[in-house]
């Protein structure tokens, strides 16, 4: 049993200076996440509760990280005799050239949500696609490959894991939108070998990378099945909707990847809409089992996961 539960967030400050800081915690701190914003993050409930039905004497915690921090924090991450960590926003582009190796997943995508220390080296993976494949599944009893897709925010990390996910899943078509245009041209670029084949009938192309203004997206959404928000829009209540409302219609099916204790924006006007709809509690829980799985090397206990969020 816990002596020792920690609930706090740590900072760099406290990595600094962490035997002071977290010697005496028994079971010991030896995974977690970094992020800023962090507090909202279930991944610790889960992850303990996973530690706790395999008998792991060990925690895991929250580290609110910011962007300037993570070169720091990564450094000394070698030296804590941690397992692994989890990262979330801002950080999944960022980690990625700090690390000393990487899997295939995360050399395709240029973005890592979970980091293995092995003998002082970090070996960084991505487990934010196959998360999302299997969060669709089970959410709503379909495969990627048969859906047309439409990814807000193809630019940032978890965006960049889902648009290569719906590419090696050979979807029938793919939409990239992103505020800079740019970020999301180069993705499409990358992709457009998985996309060669006809598949659609119909003139719409079966890849193509646009800029998130209303106007080109109502054009779009008439040939989307999916619509996905991998920004972080919706993680405050004040945040604008990434979809104006009115373009939602009862055939979409919308993906947010935000999840939190109310509903977000989003979630609200897929309702009102009459559509199909999920946040992303569904994906943390698979994108979280397979990190548990690449730290330990076995099944995590999905239920016990499952039952924590």
């Amino acid at each position: 049993m816990e002596k020792n539960q920690t609930t706090e967030r740590y900072t760099l400050a406290d990595i600094e200076n962490w035997s002071a800081v977290a010697g005496d915690l028994d079971p010991p701190i030896r995974l977690g996440i970094f992020g800023d914003p962090i507090a909202h993050s279930l991944s610790p409930q889960m992850q303990n509760a996973a530690l706790r039905a395999c008998g792991m004497e060990m925690q895991y915690a929250r580290f609110h990280i910011r962007a300037s921090e993570l070169r720091s924090a990564l450094l000394f991450l070698r030296k804590l005799g941690f397992v692994g960590i989890n990262l979330t926003v801002p950080h999944k582009i960022a980690a990625f050239i700090q690390i000393d190796e990487a899997d295939e997943s995360a050399t395709r995508t240029g973005a890592i949500n979970t980091i293995r220390v092995r003998d002082e080296k970090l070996i960084g993976s991505t487990t934010d696609g196959d998360g999302f494949l299997r969060a669709i599944r089970t959410e709503f009893s379909i495969d990627l490959r048969d859906l047309r897709v439409m990814i807000i925010g193809a630019g940032g990390g978890t965006g960049r894991a889902i648009a290569w996910q719906c590419a090696l899943e050979n979807c029938e078509r793919l939409v990239l939108v992103n505020r800079t245009l740019k970020k999301a041209t180069i993705i499409a670029d990358q992709l457009r070998p998985f996309f060669s084949g006809p598949r659609v009938l119909g003139p719409s192309a079966r890849l193509e990378a646009v800029a998130s203004d209303e106007p080109v997206m109502r054009t779009q959404l008439g040939d989307i099945d999916l619509i996905v928000n991998a920004t972080p829009l919706g993680m405050n209540p004040s945040d604008p909707i990434p979809v104006p409302a009115r373009l939602l219609a009862p055939h979409h099916i919308i993906f947010d990847c935000v999840y939190g204790p109310s509903k977000t924006a989003l979630i609200r006007a897929a309702e009102e809409a009459g559509a199909r709809c999920a946040n992303g509690l569904s994906m943390l829980l698979h994108q979280g089992a397979l990190s548990f799985s690449i730290w330990f090397n076995r099944e995590a206990p999905i239920n016990a996961m499952r039952a924590a969020l």
